[in-house]
């Protein structure tokens, strides 16, 4: 063994001391945010916050006003006070990745939530990651099965592809979302729940996943009444993971519930920091960050992250800023309708509503042409629905709208769909074709 290699591991070792510890000073605590007088460090950085050399908490530099260094807190604010000292990690948050983390639930910093014991993590990624170059995505070329007849039938994705599920509060959007990630033919999912109800969480986990989808699931917690910083983090830190499994050259679902929360995540820290809320009340640092996040998921020169992320739509607001800013976006939307759900039809998908921008690359011209016969009988139903629920409308007079009758109450059937059933595609078209033959 040479002098070189003997060294090696002292070497190592020294360069990863700090000769000078740079730190701060708390010099003000309002609200959530914390100010200090440094320590020289840039935004996004992890910095440790001491008090008598032990350690009472960890902060984010969010930015900087003057000499001052702005800082939002990691954790609980209580027992944080000025005089303390801010140390700077000069790295920014990482997540810990790996196959050692499917089955597994974490916190909104990536900690274990589920009491299985430590992580079993193959390496560290940022939890801010660079979009992959628009000219290295392939296209997308092949369909994505939810094992949801509405949306495999009428509104085809594509692997890869990024949809939003539109819905006011109580319309079933996590049924929805626990039936993709049971059903869907994906290798791997990733969940992201951000700024659930803590009773929802066990709810969604136990009764709409279930065992089977959480073996291989990671799902990443960060409930409302954590900090705004920690629910952005466990979006951040999900979108991370999702990555590192489409590096592997898997095909990963990605779930977020919800945006609508993250960005109002994003609304405390901009206000707290003193940008002027531009768009009822949200600050532009929001509509920045939106296409930022929502760019990660899509297609690789490796894999896919096809994305599914719900928006929760104010009084069922369909363009509300949040809304209309996630539809302009990604690349179609499904629409749960309220008035679907109060006639007991679920899932409450609004297909007339709802729109894949991908279908016609990922499905058969026939199935496309299929497609758009059934939504044509659909769409004159419903135009004159009013008419045919009083029995004011004559058969005969119109032979499209005849048609629509004579399939209407298979095809509501053919929508329907029991939350512990799965829909197989093949079976799905083949009886929407026998529809269509019906109204011939």
């Amino acid at each position: 063994m040479n002098a070189d290699t003997m060294l090696q591991p002292f070497l190592s070792a020294l360069a990863g001391v700090e000769p000078v510890r740079m730190h701060g000073k708390i010099s003000e605590v309002i609200g959530l945010l914390i100010e200090s007088t440094g320590p020289t460090a840039s935004v996004g950085d992890v910095c440790t916050i001491e008090n008598n050399g032990a350690t009472v908490g960890r902060a984010e530099v969010v930015g900087f006003r003057k000499d001052r260094t702005l800082l939002m807190p990691l954790g609980p604010i209580e027992g944080i006070h000025p005089g303390q000292i801010v140390i700077g990690t000069k790295h920014p948050l990482m997540a810990g990745v790996g196959p050692g983390l499917l089955g597994r639930i974490l916190d909104g910093l990536g900690n274990p939530l589920d009491d299985k014991g430590p992580l079993s993590v193959e390496g560290f990624r940022p939890v801010y990651s660079r979009i992959p170059n628009p000219l290295k995505r392939q296209r997308i070329r092949s369909q994505f099965e939810t094992g949801i007849r509405a949306i495999d039938a009428l509104i085809s994705i594509g692997k890869g592809q990024r949809m939003g599920i539109f819905s006011g509060s109580g319309v079933g959007k996590s049924i929805t979302l626990g039936m993709m990630a049971r059903n869907c033919k994906s290798d791997i999912n990733v969940i992201a729940l951000v700024g659930e109800r803590g009773r929802e969480v066990r709810e969604f986990l136990e009764r709409d996943l279930g065992e089977a989808g959480l073996q291989r699931s990671v799902v990443v917690v960060a409930t409302s009444d954590q900090p705004a910083l920690i629910r952005i983090k466990g979006a951040m830190i999900a979108a991370a993971i999702a990555e590192y499994f489409r590096d592997l050259g898997k095909d990963v679902l990605f779930l977020v519930d919800s945006i609508t929360r993250l960005a109002t995540a994003q609304r405390e820290i901009g206000l707290a920091i003193g940008e002027p809320p531009a768009t009822k009340g949200f600050t532009p640092s929001v509509f920045a960050m939106l296409p930022g996040f929502l760019e990660r998921a899509g297609t690789s020169d490796k894999g896919t992250i096809t994305g599914m992320f719900t928006v929760l739509v104010e009084g069922d607001d369909m363009d509300e800023p949040i809304a209309d800013a996630a539809r302009s976006i990604l690349d179609g939307h499904i629409v749960l309708a309220r008035r679907l759900a109060h006639r007991n039809h679920y899932p409450a998908i609004d297909v007339l509503e709802s729109i894949s921008r991908s279908m016609p690359d990922v499905i058969a011209p026939e199935h496309y042409q299929l497609i758009g016969r059934i939504k044509d009988l659909m769409a004159s139903y419903r135009e004159n629905e009013d008419l045919i629920s009083i029995g004011a409308y004559a058969a005969g007079s119109n032979e499209r709208i005849d048609k629509a009758i004579k399939i209407h109450d298979g095809l509501n059937a053919f929508l329907r769909q029991d939350k512990g059933e799965t829909a197989v595609f093949s079976e799905g078209l083949a009886a929407l074709g026998r529809l269509d033959a019906l109204a011939r």
